[in-house]
């Protein structure tokens, strides 16, 4: 077999775009033929996938699911609104989910090392997946929540825009549990209660209402019963438990939860955090339709 040398490697980089490694299995898998590489990354979707990777993907679709007493939450992004109504894109999707409930993967480089098929790794699958659609995609973050005894709901707002998934610790009525995942998705907590709050958040919280107080002309004396009282209200806005349910504003969520109360919360908002590009995609077809 033809050695493989790094300048090789980087020549196969230069045709295909695609990463280092890929580039060197490819070239061990065709005894140094850089053409014959260069159709090994094609037919695993790897250079069209590498080629892509640069481009912005903020849409695509959250989904939450349950599987008896388990649930999985999982974002994956795309470039486009337009593949998450994509058979494929949807299919991709909801078997990795199945994957996440059944297998429990670490995080998401451990989910794309395991098997997708008899054939791909997800990683593979979702490379495959890049080259046939031709958009960028990745496989962004998962929640898995597994409650011996307790209940397990998922909720999917606005098509796939924000996922929910709740653990709570005993058997809750279907309607009740599907409320609360509801208020999640409408609230937005941070956190489950006032215990889960992190001490700089508060002490940063605190620092403000101090400062206000203070520059407000308080006398010194009260400033700090002021500030107990003004972090109550903070707690009932930032913590589900305390917060006034969406569902019958009479009642805090933990009061209607009764002796059930919440272990596990995570809300998805499909792209948050991701710096999208600002487009005029109007604009974007006029002018291909006018070149061509």
């Amino acid at each position: 077999m033809s050695q493989i040398t790094a300048a090789d490697v980087k020549k196969l980089r230069e045709m295909s775009g695609a990463g280092m490694m890929d580039c060197k299995k490819a070239l061990t898998e065709t005894a140094g033929d850089i053409d014959a590489a260069v159709d090994y990354l094609r037919k695993k979707g790897l250079s069209a996938a590498s080629k892509k990777a640069g481009r912005v993907a903020a849409e695509g679709v959250v989904v939450s699911v349950t599987r008896g007493n388990v649930g999985v939450v999982l974002e994956v992004n795309a470039e486009t609104d337009f593949v998450s109504k994509n058979d494929q894109f949807v299919g991709f999707v909801n078997k990795l989910a199945d994957i996440i409930v059944n297998q429990n993967p670490a995080d998401v480089a451990a989910l794309g090392a395991l098997a997708f098929d008899a054939e791909f790794t997800v990683d593979q699958a979702l490379s495959q997946l890049i080259a046939t659609i031709g958009e960028n995609m990745s496989v962004r973050r998962f929640e898995r929540a597994e409650v011996d005894g307790g209940t397990v709901v998922a909720y999917v707002h606005g098509g796939g825009k924000i996922g929910v998934l709740v653990g709570l610790d005993k058997p809750v009525a279907e309607e009740l549990a599907r409320g609360v995942a509801m208020h999640v998705a409408a609230a937005n907590p941070r956190f489950i209660s006032r215990d889960d709050v992190d001490a700089a958040s508060v002490e940063r919280e605190r620092a403000v209402l101090t400062d206000r107080a203070i520059a407000s002309g308080k006398p010194e004396a009260i400033v700090d019963k002021i500030v107990a009282g003004q972090l109550s209200k903070f707690y009932s806005e930032v913590c589900l438990l305390e917060q006034d349910f969406v569902m019958d504003t009479d009642k805090k969520v933990g009061k209607a939860l009764g002796d059930a109360t919440v272990i596990s919360m995570a809300r998805f908002q499909l792209g948050e955090g991701i710096e999208k590009k600002e487009d005029d995609f109007a604009a974007e077809v006029a002018a291909q339709i006018k070149g061509s």
